[in-house]
C-alpha cells in the first residue's frame, strides 16, 4: 500500500513537473504577447494624443487667424470712417464761385455767344449749390458752378439743348465721379435733376431750382452718368 502510493506520487510529480515547463513556457508566450499588445496600445494612445494635440493647434492657428482677420477688417473700417470724417470735416462747407467751370479739363471753358443768333439759358438757384450742365447731341457743352442763391446765364448758338441739374452741400475737388473718370463732386445731400430737351432761337429760357421739401428740386430725376 506504501508502495502504491509513493509510485503515484511520482507519477503526480512528474506529471506537475511536466506541466509547469509547458505552463512556463505559455507564460512567456502570453507575457509577449501582452508586451507587444502593451506596445501596440501605448503607441495608438500616443498617436492619438499627437493628433488631439495637432487638431488642438490647429484650431488655435485658425482661430487666431480669424481674429486677425476681424480685427483687420475692424481697423479698416474705422480707418475708412475717420478718412470720411475728415474729408467731410474739410469739405462740408466749401464751396465755388458761381460761374466756375471745375469740369473744364473734361468739357472744356465755356464760351459766350454775343452775336445774332445766339440764345441763353438763365439759371437761379434757392438754398443749394449747384452743376448746371447743358448737352447738346449727348456732350456736355456747357457747364458753370451756381452757389446757393445766386443766378448764372448761359449763351450758346441756336440750337437744341438739354439741361442737368447736379446739386448738394460741400464740393470736395477729389471726389471720384463716373467710376473714376472725373473728379470734382458734393459730399452731402446729392441729387440730380433734369428737364426736356429744348430748342431755342434767339430766346432765353429760365430756371428757378426750387429745393421741395422731399428734397428734390422742380425737375425730372436724373443720374451721375446721365448729367456728365
Amino acid at each position: 500500500m506504501i508502495i502504491r502510493n509513493k509510485t503515484l506520487l511520482t507519477l503526480i510529480f512528474l506529471a506537475l513537473t511536466i506541466s509547469s515547463c509547458e505552463s512556463e513556457k505559455e507564460r512567456e508566450q502570453r507575457q509577449a504577447r501582452e508586451e507587444l499588445q502593451r506596445i501596440e496600445l501605448e503607441e495608438k494612445r500616443k498617436a492619438e494624443e499627437a493628433e488631439r494635440a495637432f487638431q488642438l493647434e490647429q484650431n488655435r492657428i485658425a482661430e487666431e487667424k480669424r481674429e486677425e482677420e476681424k480685427r483687420k477688417v475692424r481697423e479698416a473700417r474705422l480707418e475708412r470712417e475717420r478718412v470720411k470724417k475728415a474729408i467731410y470735416d474739410k469739405y462740408i462747407n466749401n464751396s465755388l464761385r458761381t460761374g466756375s467751370t471745375p469740369y473744364s479739363r473734361y468739357f472744356g471753358s465755356n464760351s459766350t455767344c454775343d452775336y445774332q443768333g445766339c440764345s441763353k439759358i438763365k439759371v437761379t438757384t434757392s438754398n443749394s449749390d449747384v452743376i448746371v450742365t447743358l448737352k447738346k447731341n449727348g456732350n456736355v457743352v456747357r457747364h458753370a458752378f451756381i452757389s446757393s442763391g445766386s443766378s448764372y446765364t448761359f449763351s450758346f448758338p441756336n440750337g437744341t439743348y438739354q439741361p442737368f441739374f447736379y446739386y448738394g452741400k460741400g464740393w470736395n475737388p477729389e471726389k471720384k465721379m463716373k467710376g473714376g473718370k472725373m473728379k470734382g463732386g458734393f459730399i452731402a445731400n446729392e441729387s440730380f435733376g433734369k428737364d426736356d430737351p429744348q430748342s431755342l432761337s434767339n430766346n432765353i429760357l429760365e430756371y428757378e431750382l426750387i429745393l421741395q421739401e422731399n428734397g428734390n428740386f422742380s425737375t425730372r430725376p436724373s443720374n451721375p452718368d446721365e448729367a456728365l
